[in-house]
């Protein structure tokens, strides 16, 4: 079972870095109603993922693995977990806005979108995009036993 739910939370990983990939590469491009749809997706997808990778991922805290006392002492969790609910609070902002496109998305209209505001949506996604790395750096860690208290 423990094998199981380690597959699902890599799955699951990686279902969210392709995501937040897509939406970097298509943010990049013109804005058509094309794209603004693609980004739409890769934000739903994104947000399951992410959820997903949560639930899962306490699951093998609480019920698989070292246990939840090794983890919780483990400052590389500690930072690691920190990090994806920072990066989370911070994916409010891009889905808040690609969620407002959906009037002119479903009359078939590219949305009005200025761009300083493709800007800061694109550094957004960068910025979650680098924390994703970060997290990867931590699991590392963490994996190899570093960062016990």
């Amino acid at each position: 079972m423990a094998a199981l739910f380690a597959f699902l939370h890599h799955l699951a990983a990686f279902t969210l870095v392709a995501s937040l990939a897509v939406e970097m590469v298509v943010i990049g491009g013109e804005l058509t109603l094309e794209a603004a749809r693609k980004l739409r997706l890769a934000d739903l997808a994104y947000g399951i993922s992410a959820g997903f990778l949560l639930i899962v991922g306490l699951a093998r805290v609480f019920h698989f693995e070292k246990g939840a006392t090794y983890y919780f002492h483990t400052w590389t969790f500690i930072a690691k977990l920190a990090l994806f609910v920072t990066i989370g609070l911070v994916s409010i902002i891009p889905t808040v806005e690609f969620l407002s496109w959906r009037r002119s998305v479903a009359l078939g209209k590219p949305p009005a979108v200025s761009a300083t505001k493709v800007r800061m949506l694109r550094s957004i996604i960068h910025l979650e995009l680098a924390g994703v790395v970060l997290i990867l750096l931590f699991a590392a860690m963490m994996a190899k036993g570093i960062g016990l208290m």
